[in-house]
């Protein structure tokens, strides 16, 4: 059986997000929302802020409901 999702607060944005958190990359240990997670991966690799916009927009685009 399928396990309800459960929502949280993201600390790093303030967003309410559902399902499995990131790990921050910060501190390694701050729970943080899959977004600011891949955000932190692209920052860490030199991607600006505008591409991972259009990054994460093409992600929900294409994510089940």
């Amino acid at each position: 059986m399928k396990e309800p999702t459960k929502s949280a607060v993201c600390p790093r944005c303030g967003q309410t997000y559902h399902g499995a958190p990131a790990l921050s990359r910060r501190d390694n240990e701050t729970l943080i929302c899959p977004d600011c997670g891949t955000r932190e991966a692209l920052e860490s690799i030199g991607v600006s802020t505008a591409e991972q916009d259009e990054i994460l927009a093409t992600i929900h685009r294409y994510q089940q409901p």
